[in-house]
């Protein structure tokens, strides 16, 4: 079955990753799921591949790629029944520093974020009191001579406990006082390593219903040097929005490539599994469901080439990259909905992967934003309604 065109844009790197994804079968990820354990030896792979560097440029041993070429790398290692929740954020998290970090901080970091020596996949944003409203965070960083001290902690911070980089965005000057609504956030680069050995950085696990590594991070009197503030003091909320359309690319390409891989299920099941002498895949009740989650895949996967186009163009895309990341989960929700029902009881089984994929992708409804955040954000800032909170 031919899911999509877009197998022929990158094909190459969509063969390789496909290749790669085949050490690490069905088996594989069910024993990580039941022991809640890290895919060490598939991120590894990745790495060692050159595939989590691929945003950062040749000259920092990056392989300098588009972020087409990084959204299809995604989409193939969900496509394939893997899952990149793992390490995406090595991907789209060092932009920050690309984008806004001193000439100093990519010269000693970059270089070994690409090469695997450092990982860089914990992001620190979202705190228990502000959810996704991250102008009311009440995490603080305080300047003390050629250091800042921070207090506060923040929760679904996922792969802390398997990142030796944190992006920290923290309050250097109270809400109160601060000149714009937008200003007063700060963003640093924290050596984890450092933290946890001063006892100032505790990591706290969150199980969940997916296995996701997340935890909650507690600061209790952090020094972080002066040196590692990204960008200006104050203007970390602006940087943080910048990297987020990269994320919204990315996550969405995995939608897309979760809801191949549940259609491509469906229909692979459908053929061969027989009731009353027959193929199921002869029951319109049966197609028609598939059919309709193809159609919706389509429909989502040209809103995230549009959102890369845009993006790779230099032209305004934030209205795009929610909108495909919107879409696409929608789709892969409806996709993994469809595969549960088209397999019936035998869905449910561990050993068919539908369940565990199915758990994985409805993450994606609600991180790493709400689709009722994007549509508030579409209702506002694309079609002029009144604000609504």
């Amino acid at each position: 079955m031919s899911t999509s065109s877009s197998r022929e844009d990158y094909a190459d790197i969509r063969e390789s990753v496909r290749a790669l994804c085949a050490r690490f079968p069905g088996e594989y990820w069910r024993d990580l799921d039941r022991e809640r354990a890290y895919p060490t030896e598939f991120v590894n792979a990745l790495t060692e591949a050159g595939y989590l560097a691929a945003l950062i440029p040749e000259e920092f041993g990056g392989s300098g790629l588009t972020v087409g070429a990084a959204a299809a790398i995604m989409e193939e290692v969900h496509a394939a029944g893997c899952n990149g929740a793992a390490c995406h954020a090595q991907m789209y998290t060092m932009g920050t520093i690309l984008r806004h970090g001193s000439d100093a901080q990519k010269k000693q970091y970059l270089p070994g974020i690409a090469s695997g020596e450092l990982r860089l996949q914990a992001f620190g944003v979202t705190e228990p009191t502000s959810g996704t409203d991250t102008l009311s965070l009440r995490t603080t960083a305080r300047r003390e001579g050629d250091a800042y001290v921070i207090n506060g902690q923040k929760i679904w911070t996922s792969r802390a406990e398997h990142s030796d980089l944190m992006l920290l965005l923290a309050r250097t000057t109270p809400k109160e006082q601060a000149a714009k609504r937008t200003e007063g956030l700060s963003v640093f680069l924290v050596d984890m390593r450092e933290a946890l050995a001063s006892k100032s950085l505790t990591i706290k696990p969150i199980r969940t219903m997916m296995n996701h590594a997340t935890t909650e991070v507690f600061f209790d009197d952090l020094r972080v040097p002066a040196a590692n503030l990204v960008g200006e003091e104050g203007k970390g909320f602006r940087y943080i929005l910048a990297g987020m359309n990269t994320e919204r690319i990315l996550i969405a390409a995995e939608c897309i490539g979760d809801a191949k891989w549940f259609i491509e299920k469906a229909t692979a099941y459908a053929k061969s599994r027989e009731l009353f002498g027959r193929p199921i895949g002869k029951n319109q009740g049966v197609q028609f469901p598939i059919a309709k989650a193809y159609a919706q895949m389509r429909a989502a996967e040209l809103m995230v080439h549009e959102a890369t186009r845009k993006y790779e163009a230099g032209e305004d895309m934030g209205a795009e990259a929610n909108m495909a990341k919107m879409l696409a989960a929608d789709a892969s929700w409806a996709a993994a909905d469809m595969c549960v029902q088209t397999y019936g009881g035998f869905g449910f089984a561990e050993e068919y992967d539908v369940e565990r994929k199915f758990r994985e992708t409805r993450l994606y409804q609600v991180a790493p934003i709400s689709t009722n955040l994007i549509l508030s954000y579409l209702a506002e800032h694309v079609l002029g309604l009144p604000r609504s909170y």
